[in-house]
């Protein structure tokens, strides 16, 4: 009963917009791989999805991931920079305005959906994923992380290596490049345009959002600048793949 307990507040303690993201990314596979839901039937199918009125199939083609021997490892990799990143994006620059970030997920899964469907992409969690982690490295670019076998290097480079890892241990790559795409296309029209260009911000949260998913410590919509200091002191506490350490830090 303990165990259980202790693994129930751990997904409890999970933020809101991960949490959901993150069981979602568990069901549809585990639903999958015991047969309960035809896994032909989550992948991005253009066909399927206009001429057949499927149109769950772009929502679920987030989710699903299909669960093999041959899979098993890159699943788990997945969700563990899926509760990482998404959680620290989710408690950092977004703590406190669940709305904007959601907004930023769905803008880029939207991209992604609109991508899949030209590439015939079936799966779009690879790319989804990057995208976030992309985003995450972009604020906190100069931050040290820390990869296998001890390789420390920026957080710019993360998705970079992450690019030629998967291509050397599952070839290809291109999903990878898609998500780091879509995730530098959000930063730049969030971000680099409106504040290094002088540009009008092109992104901007519909105000629907705001009803179900309000500010907290009362925030107003939208967002501006991002903080200075984009690093939170409980980046640099957890060790492990990916994980990073501020420069000079122990």
């Amino acid at each position: 009963m303990a165990e259980g307990s202790d693994i129930g507040d751990w997904f409890r303690s999970i933020p809101l917009i991960t949490r959901y993201w993150f069981a979602l990314s568990v069901a549809l596979p585990l639903l999958g791989r015991i047969g309960l839901v035809s896994a032909m039937s989550m992948i991005l199918h253009w066909d399927m999805t206009v001429y057949h009125f499927q149109i769950w199939r772009p929502v679920t083609a987030l989710f699903f991931y299909p669960l093999m021997p041959q899979t098993g490892f890159h699943y788990l990799i997945n969700l563990y920079f899926l509760y990482n990143y998404s959680t620290r994006l989710e408690t950092g620059l977004f703590d406190g305005r669940p709305a904007d970030y959601l907004f930023m997920l769905i803008f880029q899964w939207l991209c992604l959906v609109i991508i899949g469907f030209m590439a015939e992409l079936m799966l779009l969690m690879d790319p989804m994923i990057l995208a976030v982690l992309y985003v995450w490295c972009q604020l906190n670019r100069d931050m040290i992380v820390s990869f296998w076998f001890g390789t420390q290097f920026k957080a710019m480079y993360l998705p970079w290596v992450l690019v030629g890892f998967n291509m050397i241990l599952r070839g290809g790559g291109w999903t990878d490049l898609l998500g780091i795409f879509v995730g530098h296309l959000y930063f730049f029209l969030m971000f680099k345009y409106p504040q290094d260009f002088g540009g009008r911000s092109f992104l901007s949260t519909p105000e629907i959002l705001y009803r179900y998913l309000p500010n907290r410590r009362g925030g107003v919509s939208g967002f501006g600048v991002p903080p200075a200091s984009r690093r939170r002191p409980d980046d640099n506490q957890h060790q492990g793949w990916g994980q990073g350490n501020v420069l000079g830090g122990n």
